[in-house]
């Protein structure tokens, strides 16, 4: 599906927005039945910033193609049909806890705890599948892996320096495997009429 993107943003912002509004300590700036108006946003911080907008930025910034699938063979799908092999991605996520620090002298201390819970969140939960899955993933067999990616200082930096503007506490992290599936028609091919065994001896080199 084509909607691969989307649905496994959704799927991320669900993760952490469920966890956050029924965590105690973020309960009343995330949940709104306890007041909360922070959110979970697919927005950049500085987007963020600009509308006024308050809470966690999951922005994607990176796509990659995953190298080590992208070599996959076509899938049968019928006796006599084979499908055109997905295109594998990895997907580079920005999560950024975004407070107003202009008169709130506890900023630093919630921009910690927020981007805290997300760490936790992810390393418990590293695998999203099943009932974790939204949008157009839902109901299927699709399953995200997110790991927490190490960025040196000049990778971090060309991603601000994106944003233009001074860097702030955040961290990256990458999920895998999402594939866009291919809008091409299955191709038509003889189905398998006899499938014989070959066997073999293997003869170690010590022996020979």
């Amino acid at each position: 599906m084509y909607t691969a993107l989307r649905a496994t943003s959704q799927t991320l912002a669900v993760a952490i927005r469920q966890r956050l509004e029924v965590d105690p300590t973020l309960a009343p700036l995330f949940d709104p039945q306890s007041g909360g108006t922070m959110v979970v946003s697919f927005n950049t911080p500085q987007e963020m910033t600009q509308n006024t907008m308050q809470g966690v930025s999951i922005w994607l910034y990176r796509i990659v193609r995953d190298e080590q699938r992208l070599n996959a063979p076509p899938e049968r799908v019928s006796p006599n049909q084979m499908r055109y092999p997905p295109l594998p991605l990895r997907l580079h996520y920005l999560v950024t806890p975004v407070i107003d620090r202009n008169g709130n002298r506890s900023g630093p201390e919630i921009e910690q705890t927020v981007l805290g819970k997300v760490l936790q969140i992810f390393h418990d939960h590293p695998r999203l599948r099943g009932t974790d899955l939204q949008d157009d993933f839902s109901g299927t067999t699709v399953e995200l892996h997110v790991r927490l990616e190490p960025l040196t200082l000049e990778e971090i930096t060309r991603v601000w320096e994106a944003l233009e503007r001074s860097y702030q506490l955040s961290v990256s992290y990458e999920v895998s495997v999402v594939n866009i599936e291919s809008a091409l028609e299955p191709d038509s091919v003889s189905p398998v009429q006899v499938a014989l065994p070959e066997y073999g001896v293997i003869v170690s080199s010590a022996s020979a």
